[in-house]
């Protein structure tokens, strides 16, 4: 096992004709083969918009000023100048985007986005050959043939959402961003989600995925280590089970100390809110663990 993905130094600011706001901050992280990292963080610390940095799908008004992405060997600078070549979208990493139950149009029936999404990446495959690998990949991870001929109104919230999980698979990325992907799901339909992209990890679809959300407990099922965002920087990193049951981060612990768990062991525990505005007490180094 080693390092999939290295991700240095990324500074991400969106332009507004104004006052630009700076969203992620000279932020690095990694990801180990077969690893899950979670990214949490409150709405508007920054953990989106670095899915779509290293996703390669940032777009204006967000301007990439710099830093260097890194996937199994292969090197990406990002920011200035510089240019993504087009076969690393896709092949070496893919954006499962945020909201994604409603990137099916409603007019077409899903085999018709298969054929969109593999054409646009392999203008040389045939349409019988994108639909037969989506076919033998649906039926692999336990979803009947026949979706392919459905259209979106037929599928149930959970179906579609495992839908396109697939198709932002098809071409074996290296690296699957995966953008709040079960925050429109209920309880049953988020633990058939994450059993999915386990099973795509073991069956080496794809070998490493970045989750990002601000559903702690669902990290804590999911994500083999967490890294926790705040104000545009990572200020903790490590494995889940020590930073659910030991953060050191202020920020992490208010974080951690927020959420409503339904288990016993924690039913005596007193739930604090965060603060909206003094956060002085948050200022502290990033404590990142081995």
């Amino acid at each position: 096992m080693g390092t999939l993905v290295d991700a240095r130094n990324i500074r991400g600011v969106y332009y507004t004709g104004g006052k630009d706001v700076v969203a992620v901050d000279d932020v690095s992280l990694r990801v180990e083969e077969g690893e899950v990292l979670g990214l949490a963080g409150e709405s508007g610390s920054g953990k989106t918009t670095l899915g779509s940095i290293i996703s390669l799908i940032a777009r204006p008004p967000l301007h990439v000023e710099r830093g260097t992405l890194e996937i199994d060997g292969k090197v990406q600078e990002l920011g200035g100048d510089a240019r993504v070549a087009r076969t690393w979208r896709g092949s070496v990493v893919s954006m499962l985007p945020q909201g994604a139950m409603n990137s099916i149009s409603p007019t077409k029936r899903v085999r018709h986005l298969v054929w969109d999404v593999m054409r646009s990446h392999d203008r040389r495959i045939s349409k019988e050959v994108a639909l037969e690998r989506a076919r033998e990949r649906i039926t692999t991870l336990g979803l009947p043939a026949r979706v392919l001929d459905a259209y979106p109104h037929q599928l149930s919230g959970g179906m579609k959402q495992r839908v396109v999980t697939i198709i932002s698979t098809l071409l074996n990325p290296r690296l699957l961003v995966a953008d709040e992907p079960t925050s429109a799901l209920d309880v049953s339909s988020q633990k058939i989600l994450i059993e999915m992209l386990l099973e795509m990890l073991d069956q080496k679809i794809m070998s490493g995925v970045i989750f990002v959300t601000h559903d702690l407990p669902v990290l804590r099922t999911v994500a083999t280590k967490i890294a926790v965002m705040y104000q545009g920087r990572v200020v903790e990193r490590g494995p889940t089970r020590l930073m659910v049951d030991r953060p050191e981060h202020p920020y992490t612990k208010a974080l951690m100390s927020s959420v409503l768990t339904p288990e016993p062991k924690y039913s005596k525990i007193r739930i604090e809110g965060m603060s909206g505005f003094d956060r002085t007490s948050f200022d502290a180094p990033a404590v990142i663990h081995s």
